[in-house]
């Protein structure tokens, strides 16, 4: 039974490995492009595992911003897999331990988390941990081969592979913003924001860092004013 489990985490894992494996190449060339080096960057990839948070990072890395601000935008932006840890472990099985969950919590992010909720039976440790090992290592060699590969190939063609990685935030961001008007209104209050902090010279002392902090909170702020998520059971 527990030898099934391990086949069948790692099974489900290649996917999510193969799809972080091409990211992580693009968030690797931006970091070899920023000044890191190839152990630097696939050590961050490592010990994060969360691409908007890195790619938010490596900004305020390279602009040299403060060690507080960098972790505020962390604590923004990653806030979501406090959730998602929440739902996860309504769904563990009775026999995982505290120190089992907090290894699992590590790499609990969204493609995880989904396969992972989507699995039938009570998720067991050594299907979890299963489960997340390839993505790891996915993650965290696409971004040192992406790295090494950025500290050879020309400027121009670093410049276009890392577009991918933007391309990687709009496939999320656009279907969302399809479906539901309150996040299209917060994409849009957002970049409108990051616009005019970053354009208007009164505003030219805010750091990268301290931008993306103040456009999440607003934007944020403002959808939930707006639009505002009924209770259950209450008017609609």
């Amino acid at each position: 039974m527990r030898k099934q489990e391990i086949q069948q985490g790692f099974k489900d894992g290649v996917p999510i490995a193969l799809g972080y494996f091409s990211v992580s190449f693009s968030f690797g060339i931006m970091a070899a492009g920023g000044g890191l080096s190839v152990f630097q960057a696939a050590l961050t990839s490592l010990t994060n595992m969360t691409s908007a948070g890195q790619f938010a990072g490596l900004q305020i890395m390279v602009a040299g911003g403060a060690l507080l601000e960098l972790a505020v935008t962390q604590l923004i932006i990653n806030l979501r897999y406090a959730l998602m840890s929440l739902s996860l472990s309504q769904k563990l099985s009775k026999e995982v331990t505290m120190w089992q969950r907090l290894v699992i919590a590590f790499a609990n992010t969204d493609e995880i988390f989904a396969v992972a909720m989507s699995h039938e039976k009570d998720l067991s440790f050594p299907y979890i941990v299963s489960l997340q090992v390839l993505p790891i290592l996915g993650w965290t060699g696409g971004t040192a081969c992406g790295a090494a590969a950025g500290n050879l190939l020309p400027s121009s063609v670093n410049s276009a592979l890392s577009v991918a990685l933007y391309g990687m935030f709009l496939a999320v961001v656009i279907p969302a913003a399809k479906k539901a008007r309150p996040v299209l209104f917060a994409v849009i209050l957002a970049a409108l924001l990051s616009c005019l902090l970053y354009y208007v010279p009164l505003f030219s002392g805010i750091t990268a860092g301290m931008s993306i902090i103040l456009c999440t909170i607003a934007a944020s702020a403002a959808g939930a004013v707006l639009f505002p998520i009924p209770e259950e059971g209450g008017e609609k």
